[in-house]
């Protein structure tokens, strides 16, 4: 705690400055999650606070995020469809299963297992940060063109049938539950058939028009009707909110865009009196803890639910664990992977218990309250104190927010959100499986897999069955080269023979690198370290790749993502001995030549040392 106040004024700049930025997103995050904005707003609040206290990365910034709002969104979705579409009775169980979420995740980082982080393979990430970007644009259209399916007469006319058959079913479960026989005597089930009124029917039939029309599916299902029922209002709303979104970036990228698009067309709206729809009512005061998810708790109501708030913790602490990777390739430091999931445990738990959105680390928020000079922990507990502020002073001033604003804004996360450079890499990787006359890059089938599964199916299984098949994929290609190279055996970190006689005067600027065995996913971590153990004295590295016989996709931007450090350091980089597999590759993506020219890969190290003793002097 020494260091807490030491960069107290960059602090304060950097938290108030992530907090200026995570303002819109908290409050678009809620109203997408189909909880409102106040629940978003909670969430970065509590998650910002506590997660900085407690966590391990210093610099970090926490709140709702585009991947946990679009889990969070089926699990809300499907508590609610089974508590009869009231967010009133649902809301105890699902705070208890973020809350859950956050247990696990501080047993997570308890037990040790954040350093394990790091094997999910970039293919399932680039599909499922994909998907999300996908399910959170297009879920955003009705909203974005003032389309809600609950206020369609025909639409919601179409469910009555069903909704007359969903309540006398569950006029036969309470009777059912109270012990009558109903096959004995039907007067019972009519009694309470006639108290239903044509309101109760209206309502479910509401209910299931809006769950119908939800999700990636369900949108593609009512857009035709959509489009033939926009609220032209609403739609330059949004419009113009995404506009400005865009344009302003180019002005200065010193201002959030997102705040200046919601400050300006909201202002616009409201001061010229348009009649548009505003987003829900953010309660007044402090928020309040909501005690009813103790006292209504048990084991059986929960078990549904386990897997779900396993999925949810997970999730949050692999965005999590990637944004710390960014802020210590920022900051130049290192985080405490155990610590920082403890910290997003606690962060989401006190969070859900005040009725907030589960989050996670947030990497725009954590750059931006870098860049603005924030040092330690004090800067995300800054930002979560002024949303607090914001809450309280501006409750009833954002409650006339437009919802067409919230869509734009989540319109521009959700497409800044996709991995582009994943896709981009699609035509370039081998292609080195084939079904029938159809050939396919085997790292790209795993992320089409998830891609697809996530968005039109189930984002929780769809990350599973992908870690399952790359899994399967890894064994057969590192079982088929280990039966190529079965001679090869774990080496040390040692001179090797023919480095024997390397001349002493040259050790000062050249340093030698050994990598031996594949670099996947698994083993990237340790490689993204290699710029660390190089000394400032150096000029030249020469990195031996004789025995690493495959490269995997997260391999390969792991080694671009370390030539390109040592470019900007002016170090010269010298290939010795690429193999095939892992050349092909780099060649895919251009490391080779733009990185790496022809004549700076030798086949051997006594070529290579040649080269140095003629070049070495000429390094500046």
């Amino acid at each position: 705690m020494k260091d807490f106040f030491k960069h107290v004024k960059g602090d304060a700049f950097g938290g108030i400055t992530a907090g200026i930025v995570a303002l819109p997103l908290a409050l678009a995050f809620g109203v997408s999650s189909g909880l409102g904005p106040s629940a978003g707003l909670y969430g970065a609040i509590f998650i910002s606070f506590f997660a900085a206290l407690f966590g391990g990365t210093n610099t970090q910034i926490s709140g709702p995020t585009a991947p946990m709002t679009a889990v969070s969104m089926v699990v809300i979705a499907g508590i609610i469809a089974a508590n009869d579409g009231s967010v009133e009775k649902a809301l105890p169980a699902i705070l208890t299963v973020f809350l859950l979420a956050g247990l696990i995740q501080i047993g997570l980082g308890a037990i040790g297992l954040g350093k394990y982080i790091r094997y999910i393979p970039y293919p399932v990430v680039s599909g499922f940060m994909t998907a999300i970007g996908v399910i959170i644009l297009v879920t955003q259209i009705l909203p974005a063109v003032g389309y809600y399916p609950k206020e369609d007469i025909d639409l919601v006319g179409q469910f009555k049938p069903l909704a007359e058959e969903l309540i006398l079913e569950n006029i036969l479960k309470e009777e059912a539950g109270e012990g009558i026989l109903v096959l004995e005597n039907f007067e019972e089930t009519i009694r309470r058939a006639k108290l239903t009124t044509e309101d109760d029917i209206g309502k479910e039939s509401q209910t299931l028009a809006k769950s119908a029309s939800s999700g990636v599916l369900g949108t593609i299902k009512v857009l035709p009707r959509a489009l033939k029922n926009i609220n032209w209002l609403e739609l330059i709303l949004a419009l113009s909110t995404i506009f400005i979104v865009y344009g302003f970036k180019r002005v200065t990228s010193k201002i959030p865009s997102a705040l200046v698009a919601l400050i300006v067309v909201s202002g616009v709206a409201y001061g010229f009196g348009l009649d548009y729809r505003p987003i829900e009512e953010i309660p007044s005061g402090l928020p309040l803890p909501h005690i009813e998810i103790f006292t209504g708790f048990s084991l059986a109501s929960l078990t549904p639910y386990i897997f779900t708030a396993i999925t949810l913790a997970l999730l949050g602490a692999i965005d999590s664990l990637l944004t710390s990777v960014v802020a210590d390739n920022m900051t130049k430091t290192k985080h405490k992977p155990n610590k920082e999931l403890v910290g997003q445990g606690i962060g989401n738990s006190i969070g859900a218990i005040f009725g907030g959105l589960p989050g996670a680390g947030a990497t725009i928020r954590t750059v931006v309250n870098i860049n603005s000079g924030g040092k330690t922990r004090l800067s995300g507990m800054i930002a979560g104190v002024l949303l607090l502020v914001i809450l309280l002073a501006l409750g009833p001033v954002a409650s006339e927010i437009p919802a067409a604003v919230l869509a734009g804004i989540l319109i521009t996360v959700g497409i800044g959100v996709m991995d582009y450079k994943g896709l981009k890499a699609i035509p370039a990787l081998p292609k080195d499986i084939s079904f029938g006359p159809i050939k396919l890059s085997s790292e790209v089938l795993i992320m089409l897999v998830v891609l697809v599964l996530s968005t039109f199916w189930n984002l929780v299984y769809a990350v599973g069955i992908g870690l399952v098949i790359a899994s399967l994929m890894f064994m057969k290609k590192i079982g088929d080269l280990t039966a190529e190279r079965s001679d090869v055996k774990s080496l040390k970190e040692e001179t090797w023979a023919d480095e024997g006689g390397f001349p002493s005067s040259l050790r000062e600027e050249v340093f030698i690198k050994h990598v031996k065995g594949p670099l996947f996913f698994g083993s990237t971590s340790d490689f993204q370290a290699l710029t660390s153990q190089i000394p400032k004295t150096a000029k030249i590295v020469i990195i031996r790749l004789g025995r690493m016989q495959y490269m995997d996709q997260s391999g390969l931007y792991a080694m671009e993502d370390m030539l390109q450090e040592l470019k900007m350091d002016n170090i010269q980089v010298l290939f010795v001995g690429l193999l095939k597999q892992p050349r092909y590759m780099m060649e895919r993506i251009d490391i080779i030549p733009d990185f790496i020219p022809a004549e700076h890969i030798f086949k051997d190290f006594k070529t290579c040392l040649q080269w140095v003793r003629s070049n070495v002097k000429d390094v500046n």
